[in-house]
């Protein structure tokens, strides 16, 4: 099947093609927006009708036994394994943000006849960990996802691929913070080579006195792009940092809703972006401050290098502001690496792909030594060295 072949047809084609007899609110919503194109909003720098008129055999996640492991394994998008007393289960989606900006995130919904549920207890550290084995498929999950009030919870999200070829990942998470607690969520993402394409889309609320820690680290090559929106209540507070590091002719990103809807919350975004060969990086970010939330305290930035002359960085941020009574700001930079550090660093007696990789490294850690864990650090680095010394073999 094409996903193209969703377009410019009628609701009842529509209905009888996905199958969603009893979702229709939901469809109904995903017809409103259509698929995206080049000329969405949210997909303007991203090669999305690309994915679209490619031919794929539909995998949804359907349930299965679960067994015990120490992570979260799900592969295809259905759970193999699950640490012991971890609340995991699957069941039909009771709700979704009606609201949401992005067709995808319906669509991924109508796809997905049940949702992987997960009920983090107490202050506990999880991984989850995505395994593809299909080519040619399309993979549509989705993800809810809760901690409990009052306390600190941390996600460590990875990403691994079988030798796979033209298939498209379809996932996102409703994620909930609960009142006074704190979730933390790490996302290591590398691609080495284009096995599969990814559009992750996800929605975020984050209750009163909740803390939300977001980390992405998107590495490497390939088509990925991550859509998220996050709503803060009263005295919310929302930490999000992306890092990508690209190569070859990939295109991947973050575009995003930070959408201040209580009294007295606080946000910062931040973004580095390394890009060589032909990449496009995307930092797509909007700040969101509704009348209803006075004396928000909110920060955006982007700061980007471009380490080849066919390098492109889309970086976008944006406020939209209905009150006086706030403080907000917002900028992008985008440069190159320093010719004069690079000289004094060969002078020194270090290669040039050696002196290029310490300032790259150099720019990169102010985000990467902001996760806690020494060991997620070291997988980080490990990762982004690996992808450095894919694209630079020259000594």
């Amino acid at each position: 099947m094409k996903l193209s072949t969703l377009k410019d047809i009628s609701i009842q084609e529509l209905t009888t093609l996905l199958k969603v007899e009893g979702r229709e609110q939901l469809l109904e919503k995903f017809y409103s927006l259509g698929l995206p194109n080049k000329e969405s909003e949210a997909y303007r720098y991203f090669d999305v009708e690309k994915l679209l008129e490619s031919d794929y055999t539909i995998s949804p996640a359907l349930p299965g036994a679960i067994g015990i492991g120490k992570k979260v394994v799900i592969i295809d998008g259905v759970v193999s394994t699950a640490p012991k007393g971890l609340r995991i289960y699957y069941k039909e989606c009771e709700s979704a943000d009606m609201e949401h900006f992005d067709p995808m995130y319906f669509l991924s919904h109508l796809l997905s006849p049940v949702i992987i549920k997960i009920e983090v207890d107490g202050d506990a550290e999880l991984e989850i960990e995505h395994h593809f084995t299909k080519s040619n498929s399309l993979v549509p999950y989705r993800i809810v996802l809760h901690n409990q009030a009052n306390r600190h919870a941390t996600i460590y999200e990875s990403f691994i691929a079988d030798d796979i070829e033209n298939t498209l990942v379809l996932y996102g998470y409703d994620m909930h913070v609960a009142q006074d607690s704190t979730l933390r969520v790490v996302k290591m993402h590398s691609m080495i080579d284009s096995r599969y394409a990814m559009i992750a889309s996800h929605k975020v609320n984050v209750a009163k006195q909740a803390n939300a820690l977001i980390k992405s680290f998107d590495l490497g090559g390939g088509q990925a792009l991550q859509l998220m929106k996050i709503e803060l209540d009263t005295y919310a507070h929302v930490d999000a940092a992306h890092l990508l590091y690209l190569n070859k002719d990939s295109k991947r990103g973050t575009v995003s809703q930070m959408i201040h809807k209580g009294e007295h919350s606080t946000s910062k975004q931040e973004a580095k972006n390394i890009l060589d060969g032909k990449a496009r990086g995307i930092f797509d970010a909007l700040i969101k401050v509704e009348r209803s939330a006075k004396y928000t305290k909110a920060e955006q930035n982007s700061k980007s290098i471009l380490l080849h002359k066919e390098a492109y960085m889309a970086a976008k941020p944006q406020l939209e502001i209905y009150i006086d009574e706030l403080e907000a700001s917002h900028g992008a930079t985008t440069g190159q690496l320093s010719e004069k550090q690079l000289f004094y660093l060969q002078s020194r007696g270090i290669s040039y792909t050696e002196a290029r990789k310490i300032l790259v490294i150099a720019f990169a850690n102010t985000l990467i030594e902001t996760v806690k864990d020494t060991r997620q650090q070291e997988q980080i680095k490990a990762a982004f060295e690996e992808v450095f010394y894919t694209t630079h073999q020259r000594g």
